[in-house]
């Protein structure tokens, strides 16, 4: 291994939005420097199951008409499932 090529791994702090500082070790700034994140696991709607945070003006619908959702495997099926709620809906309705 060649001397002098690799860089300085040290110990820093990282103190995340909420406060909570933690040390961990990393090639970032110089031993005892503090890293704070704007961005971690809780303030990010991706990990605060935050969908209510990201749909914006509809985006999510707008998304699900043309695609489909994720989860049901629907992509591209807008008319049929259209149509299936649409019976569904009626059954339920006479069945009152």
């Amino acid at each position: 291994m060649k001397a002098d090529i690799h860089p300085d791994y040290h110990e820093i702090t990282v103190v995340t939005t909420n406060g909570i500082e933690y040390k961990t070790k990393s090639t970032w700034g110089k031993e005892g420097d503090t890293m704070r994140l704007d961005v971690d696991c809780y303030s990010h709607p991706a990990w605060q199951g935050g969908i209510q945070k990201v749909v914006e003006k509809a985006q999510l619908s707008k998304f699900e008409k043309r695609f489909g959702t994720f989860l049901s495997g629907d992509a591209g099926r807008e008319d049929e499932m259209a149509a299936k709620r649409k019976a569904e809906k009626e059954a339920k309705e006479a069945a009152q």
